[in-house]
């Protein structure tokens, strides 16, 4: 008996009672000592199978019952069950034991369970004992556990949520909402001809997926020997229409799940990720709670709990005109490339865009820290002195947000050492600056401060700095750069554009500002050195166009 059960099984063997006399000094008469009778054997197994479940043995409780495996495994079940919503508090006790002769009784266990703050589950089960050739035993019911618990059954806490909110982008249309995803993935072990079924499968979804190839399903399953691979992701409305077909292939697996998707297909933002966490956020603070009793013929008892009240629909700062056309310019080069706009009186981030370059590396447009090349001249306006002088332009500084870390780059300040970023030809720099926060030098140049940047209404980023406004004679400074910079570029015929063309290395940049809207674009290894404006101006012409709404 391991030492925290033998504690508590002494604890409820070892009651006694002392009583003494009225008198405090204690005469001959004053006081008298007396000993609880022992418990029954009945009793005493009860107590052990209290004390058992209390210490999480699950074999120990199983084997004081008259059917040891059945009872194992619903005790087993249930610990498991309940601890779906994160490690449990528990506690059995018990509340009574009538014995009703020699050889038999019944008991009444008290249960309490936490879940968490306000999250509680009490009540009280009973059962029977018995003498058995084997000495006393509990008669095995899985409802001695839980309340309506039967046979076969389960015991489970279990999330409750309201139907789904809804996120709208910025021209209040519905930019997504939760859809059915239908995983298609290839199990090797159901299939006797990998190469037919590859080639059966890639045939079958080639009408929605023509980049999956029989031969590149082959490679992955040679990568991953006896695992099974995904190989689509299917919208309901997709997978009705190819259904029978691929539940023909020999090897192929359907797996449904929800999944907060776009309904315009062409949106393919890095802020989709981010909404989704936020959105998931939203879910999460609205969460109800339950415990579910269900039976082997899947009926559903709930115990306990609340529903989860409805959360609010969220309303992005995505705006599809200039995320499809910055989709658009972002796909006309060969190398990693991105683009982020923001609208720089309000700090609402507009569109982020990243082409499939970019995409291998991850989400880069916010993260991804470059060297910071000829930025250094815009830095070294606002500079006197005091580095620190660079959040007026919004670098250096980390933006925290439901749903997204922004990241504007790394300026060191005074003597505090960082990590060195990347290497730019043989030089090595330890300052650096983000695709967004070179959007972000284009919004404090256009408003005359760093605005705070948000992508959900009402949800405004807190910064892991202050940033002061920038100075008069330094703003116009900055203002005027980027007008002479757009002239030297050809970029005068473009009403009310003006930019700030850059360098770091053999990758190529390029701020602007355009009435309300500033954007910049980043381009690895560029072919050209005027090719960052290029595709500047082909998100502009896409934008005047309207071909991307």
């Amino acid at each position: 008996m391991g030492s925290g059960r033998a504690a508590r099984v002494g604890a409820i063997r070892g009651r006694y009672v002392v009583a003494v006399g009225a008198s405090l000094a204690l005469t001959a008469t004053g006081a008298v000592w007396m000993l609880e009778k022992p418990p029954s054997e009945g009793a005493a197994l009860i107590d052990d199978f209290v004390a058992a479940l209390n210490d999480r043995d699950v074999q120990a409780a199983a084997d004081l019952t008259s059917y040891p495996n059945a009872a194992a495994s619903s005790i087993s079940q249930m610990f498991d069950g309940l601890a779906g919503g994160g490690p449990p508090t528990g506690e059995f006790e018990v509340s009574q034991f009538i014995g009703l002769d020699d050889s038999s009784g019944f008991f009444t266990l008290a249960s309490d369970w936490n879940f968490g703050d306000g999250k509680d589950w009490a009540y009280s089960t009973r059962g029977t004992a018995k003498k058995l050739s084997v000495g006393w035993r509990i008669s095995w019911e899985p409802d001695i556990l839980a309340p309506d618990l039967p046979g076969g059954g389960s015991v489970r806490y279990v999330r409750t949520d309201a139907p789904p909110p809804l996120v709208f982008d910025a021209a209040q249309n519905v930019l997504m909402n939760e859809r059915t995803i239908n995983a298609i993935l290839l199990d090797p072990t159901r299939m006797q001809d990998p190469a037919a079924s590859t080639a059966r499968l890639a045939d079958v979804i080639d009408v929605v997926a023509p980049l999956i190839t029989a031969g590149s399903l082959q490679d992955e399953l040679a990568a991953t020997p006896g695992s099974s691979i995904l190989a689509v992701n299917l919208r309901d409305d997709d997978f009705a229409v190819l259904e029978e077909d691929l539940r023909a292939i020999p090897g192929v697996v359907v797996a449904q799940t929800p999944k907060l998707i776009a309904g315009d297909r062409r949106i393919t933002s890095p802020l989709l990720d981010s909404l989704r966490n936020a959105w998931q956020e939203n879910r999460d603070s609205t969460a109800g709670w339950g415990i579910d009793v269900t039976g082997p013929d899947g009926s559903v008892t709930r115990q306990a709990g609340f529903q989860g009240p409805a959360g609010p629909d969220l309303h992005s700062t995505l705006d599809p005109r200039i995320q499809l056309a910055a989709e658009e310019a972002v796909v006309s080069v060969g190398t990693p490339a991105s683009i982020v706009a923001i609208v720089p009186s309000t700090g609402a981030v507009v569109a982020a865009a990243q082409n499939s370059y970019a995409n291998e590396q991850g989400q880069i447009a916010f993260s991804g820290m470059y060297p910071l090349g000829s930025a250094k001249d815009l830095l070294d306006v606002v500079r006197s002195g005091d580095s620190d002088n660079a959040t007026q332009l919004g670098l250096g500084v980390n933006y925290a947000m439901p749903g997204l870390d922004a990241y504007t780059g790394q300026i060191p300040s005074g003597n505090n050492s960082i990590d060195r970023i990347r290497t730019v030809g043989n030089e090595t720099t330890d300052s650096a600056v983000t695709p967004f926060g070179l959007a972000q030098i284009g919004a404090s140049i256009a408003r005359g401060a760093a605005p705070l940047p948000f992508i959900v209404a009402g949800q405004t980023a807190v910064a892991d700095k202050t940033s002061d406004s920038i100075a008069p004679d330094a703003l116009a400074r900055l203002r005027e750069m980027l007008q002479n910079s757009a002239h030297a570029e050809g970029l005068d015929s473009y009403g009310g554009l003006t930019g700030f063309a850059g360098n770091s290395g053999d990758d190529r940049w390029f701020i602007a500002n355009r009435g309300d809207l500033a954007f910049a674009v980043y381009i690895e290894n560029a072919d050209g050195t005027d090719q960052a404006v290029k595709m500047s101006t082909h998100l502009i012409r896409e934008m005047d166009s309207g071909r991307a709404e």
